[in-house]
């Protein structure tokens, strides 16, 4: 599964470069040929990034980032495995950071929890009523 937002483009880009037939190249090099990961920085990828005024980065922050987003998402181990097609944890778990909106999401989210089961009084508020035994 992709995200919605991007469907349009993978479509635009189907119909305006792939090519024809069965075994066809969806992303194709320069030469029509396919894309050689000895060359397809120099050729395809710097060029890329000056048409599209985007910092230099490497190809494969790309995926970094989408698999980032992924997991901050909500999405588990075993579904960041399957995104990425790997069968072991570890190569998921790199993906899996801390972020001062996760961690405040995730505070919320507790808080929430307490309330619901404490009521609107914290257990330091109420170790601090007077005993009504006594």
């Amino acid at each position: 599964m992709i995200p919605e937002l991007i469907i349009e483009d993978l479509r635009e880009h189907v119909k305006d470069f792939t090519q024809d037939g069965d075994k066809g190249l969806i992303f194709a090099g320069p030469d029509d040929g396919p894309l050689r990961n000895t060359n397809f920085n120099r050729r395809v990828w710097i060029q890329a990034l000056q048409d599209t005024g985007l910092p230099k980065i490497h190809f494969h922050d790309l995926r970094h980032t989408g698999n980032t987003l992924a997991a901050s998402a909500g999405a588990s181990i075993r579904e960041l495995m399957e995104r990425m097609g790997h069968s072991s944890t570890r190569a998921a778990m790199i993906y899996q950071h801390s972020t001062d909106e996760r961690q405040r999401e995730v505070a919320r989210k507790l808080d929430g929890l307490a309330r619901g089961a404490l009521g609107e009084r914290s257990g330091t508020q109420r170790a601090r009523e007077p005993d009504e035994t006594g």
